[in-house]
C-alpha cells in the first residue's frame, strides 16, 4: 500500500500548482481555478487513507520487489456472485440522473429505491438461513 499512497500523494504536487497556474493564466476563470486544486485535495485524501492503511496491514505480495506471482494466490475477498441488489441500486441511480432532465420530483422515488437497494445489498448475508 505504500506505493499507492505515494502515487496519490504525489498528485498533490501536480494538481495544486497546475491549478494555481491555470488560475493566473485564465484570468480567474472560476470553475477550473477552484476545481483543479480541489482535485489535488481529493488525491491527497485518498493518498492519506492509503498511508494510514499501509500502517495497519502487513505488507502484501505486491509490495515485495522480489515477490512471486504465486504468493498472491488464494482468496482475495468475499463477493456475492448471484446478487440482484446492484441492479436495484443502479436503477435508483438511473432514476436520479433522469430526474435532472425531467423534474426534481423524480428524485424522491430515486433516493428511496437507491436506499432500499443499498440496505439490501449491505445486509444480504445477514438474514435468513444464510446469516453469519
Amino acid at each position: 500500500m505504500k506505493f499507492e499512497a505515494k502515487l496519490f500523494l504525489y498528485g498533490i504536487l501536480f494538481f495544486v500548482p497546475v491549478g494555481l497556474i491555470y488560475a493566473l493564466w485564465s484570468d480567474g476563470e472560476p470553475v477550473g481555478a477552484v476545481g483543479i486544486p480541489l482535485v489535488g485535495g481529493l488525491v491527497g485524501m485518498i493518498g492519506g487513507y492509503f498511508a494510514l492503511l499501509a500502517r495497519r496491514i502487513d505488507p502484501r505480495p505486491e509490495d515485495d520487489e522480489l515477490g512471486e506471482i504465486e504468493q498472491g494466490a488464494g482468496n482475495q475477498g468475499t463477493f456475492s456472485p448471484w446478487s440482484w441488489w446492484p441492479l436495484v441500486v443502479s436503477l435508483g441511480a438511473s432514476l436520479a440522473f433522469l430526474s435532472l432532465a425531467v423534474d426534481w420530483w423524480l428524485m424522491i422515488p430515486a433516493v428511496a429505491l437507491g436506499v432500499i437497494g443499498l440496505v439490501g445489498w449491505l445486509f444480504e448475508f445477514s438474514r435468513g438461513q444464510h446469516a453469519h
